[in-house]
């Protein structure tokens, strides 16, 4: 049994300020001293690069959809090592989930699973004693979630928080820990895929010192602390999904891509990479850097190659390497931003057109509108870089591009993809190397990584035969 303390930060829907109540929350913690952990609920990439910016710790993802309660509460406890305190951001509203029929994959299931207690954020803007009905709602639909206490946000004034304040204590018997008034400076930046990623906006600290200001101004920082302590010790689970497979040897070493237009991994994917034996080296396209040539196999993750299309276009170093990495042979793994950046080209919403890799005879096309967004559960149509015929893993589709293949030409798909809009084919497959704009969580199948690496393996060994 390990104790970690924590907390998770809800909401009564999106937009009512989770992410920056979370985020002053965080810097105030760690302006006390406090190792700080944060976690994100669900499959989102960019809230979780503010929490490791303002914590100075990797950021991760919290769900119970993708994976098992077991695999999420083991990834919780494995992240959270080392800190005195976690704090997890929700998803949407509380109970916002896989389906409106059941909290699967919400914010309310992840408290459940790890017996954490929940603040609830409720925007609170030209409201009192409804602000109480609110929050009994919320209490009402399950009581096994543990509501223990109520931030209040965009009050109009110290007077307003007051009435809220008595309104939700009176009638729901649980505290309102604190408030915090409107203030649209507060608001951070958005763009198409949501928060622009702290690692593109460069210096954050000035704007964590504000919001820590906000919170420690209005909230009952101690009081909350306490309820994050007042927590049950968490256990591990009996089997753990590092057994499932076992270690690849010959030390394989992987390249990934990793910068500012391609930063979207999730961290337990390339723990466990590294967990079976593979030696991890980074590298930057935006920087024009070629692959490593040590590599023996290739990740290309998400991220926003649209909003750097140009200077990757430039990048004729980087680009070349990647079509000599392939020409090779080796193993490339590319979702998303990485597909993406394969393709011929990228095309702008503006109209521009800028050539990419071009291993992949398709051209992306953004838009204006979501082209997908979701839970995905993709199953193998034939044997490929990672998986067997018939294989399934779990993972998720955020994007607003489309690739569209050219005229005549052979597209191999690389899955089924099951979602909310059916059963779709999906991806690209071919001889070594996949793609595809699903984002795959690895311990939802820890076998598709050993294959991966296997691969990687045997890619070099016939390398190594060719010039024996």
């Amino acid at each position: 049994m390990m104790k970690r303390p924590r907390l998770l930060i809800a909401g009564t829907g999106s937009g009512v300020g989770k992410t920056t109540i979370t985020l002053g929350v965080m810097a105030a913690f760690r302006r006390r001293g406090l190792k700080v952990q944060g976690f994100k609920c669900g499959p989102d990439y960019i809230d979780p690069t503010y929490h490791t910016a303002v914590t100075g710790r990797v950021s991760r993802n919290v769900d119970t959809w993708m994976l098992t309660e077991e695999n999420m509460r083991e990834c919780f406890i494995r992240g959270s090592d080392g800190a005195d305190l976690s704090v997890v951001e929700g998803v949407m509203g509380l109970y916002d989930g896989k389906d409106p029929l059941s909290d699967q994959g919400s914010s309310a299931s992840i408290a459940m699973a790890l017996d954490c207690p929940v603040i609830l954020v409720v925007n609170v803007h030209s409201m009192a004693r409804s602000a109480a009905a609110v929050v009994l709602g919320y209490q009402r639909l399950n009581p096994q979630v543990a509501i223990r206490g109520v931030i209040a946000n965009r009050a109009g004034s110290e007077g307003h928080y007051r009435l809220v304040k008595a309104a939700i204590e009176q009638e729901c018997g649980i505290p309102v820990l604190g408030w915090l008034a409107r203030d649209e400076s507060m608001t951070l930046p958005e763009r198409h895929l949501g928060l622009v990623p702290a690692v593109e906006r460069g210096e954050c600290e000035e704007l964590f010192a504000q919001l820590a200001d906000k919170v420690e101004q209005g909230v009952d920082m101690e009081r909350l602390l306490a309820i994050a302590q007042d927590t049950p010790p968490l256990s591990m689970p009996s089997s753990s999904y590092l057994d499932a497979v076992p270690v690849v040897p010959g030390a394989p070493v992987v390249a990934v891509a990793k910068d500012s237009a391609f930063h979207f991994y999730y961290p337990e994917n390339l723990e466990l990479l590294e967990r079976l034996g593979a030696k991890l080296v980074f590298f930057s396209p935006l920087a024009d850097e070629a692959v490593p040539e040590e590599a023996d196999g290739l990740l290309i993750g998400g991220g926003f190659p649209e909003e750097f299309a140009e200077r990757l276009s430039r990048n004729e170093r980087t680009k070349q390497s990647i079509r000599r990495f392939i020409q090779c042979g080796k193993p490339v793994f590319a979702e998303c931003g990485g597909y993406m950046y394969l393709a011929r080209s990228i095309e702008t919403t503006s109209g521009q057109v800028y050539p990419m890799v071009g291993f992949i005879p398709g051209r992306v096309r953004m838009q204006h509108r979501l082209s997908a967004l979701g839970y995905r559960e993709v199953r193998a149509t034939d044997d490929n870089l990672l998986f067997a015929k018939g294989e399934s893993v779990r993972g998720h589709e955020f994007h607003y591009s489309s690739l569209e293949p050219e005229a005549g030409s052979t597209w191999p798909f690389a899955y089924t993809s099951e979602g909310r809009r059916g059963e779709m084919k999906e991806g690209y497959a071919q001889a070594n190397v996949l793609a595809g704009y699903t984002h795959l969580h690895f311990v939802s199948n820890p076998r598709i990584a050993a294959r991966f690496l296997q691969q990687c393996t045997k890619a070099r060994q016939q390398r190594s035969g060719e010039y024996a």
